[in-house]
């Protein structure tokens, strides 16, 4: 699989994501503030897997198909890990978000600025390394399932 079969299943793989992601995030999230969002990337990720996996089998199968599997898979984690770590700071609640749950874990009192932008930024990096892990695995799962499908006669002449 060429590089840039590789770019398109990616890029494939999060548009899809974006449109599943969305419509499950206005199910999900009424239901359960605290894991609804979690539950919905989850899903949107296996989901869009599954969706990208099964119409773009044939190219999965060019090469080996845990190799193609791997490359798609890695680099959508580096692609999410990334959308992630960037979105969350531009949003305005999330800072907040994020001291309130370093206050509960750690006396806080008396950190100065500079300790607050580290531990921030720590928090930041450990959400955007499980939401990478996330995409490693149901994504894998998803792409791995979805691409089981059998050729059809007219691909195999």
């Amino acid at each position: 699989m060429k590089f840039s079969d590789v770019i398109i299943v990616v890029a494939s793989l999060l548009l899809v994501f974006w449109f599943i992601n969305t419509l499950l995030n206005f199910v999900l999230i009424p239901a359960s503030a605290s894991y609804g969002g979690d539950v919905a990337y989850m899903l949107s990720v296996l989901i869009s897997g599954l969706i990208v996996g099964y119409v773009f089998a044939g190219r999965l199968r060019e090469e080996s198909r845990w190799v193609s599997i791997g490359k798609v898979v890695v680099l959508s984690a580096v692609a999410m890990i990334l959308v992630v770590g960037i979105m969350s700071p531009i949003i305005g609640h999330y800072n907040a978000w994020a001291d309130e749950n370093l206050q509960k874990m750690y006396n806080t009192t008396s950190w100065t600025n500079f300790e607050w932008f580290w531990h921030e930024l720590a928090w930041l990096m450990t959400v955007a390394s499980i939401y990478g892990l996330y995409t490693l695995l149901f994504s894998f799962i998803g792409l791995s399932v979805g691409s089981m499908r059998k050729p059809s006669a007219k691909t195999k002449e």
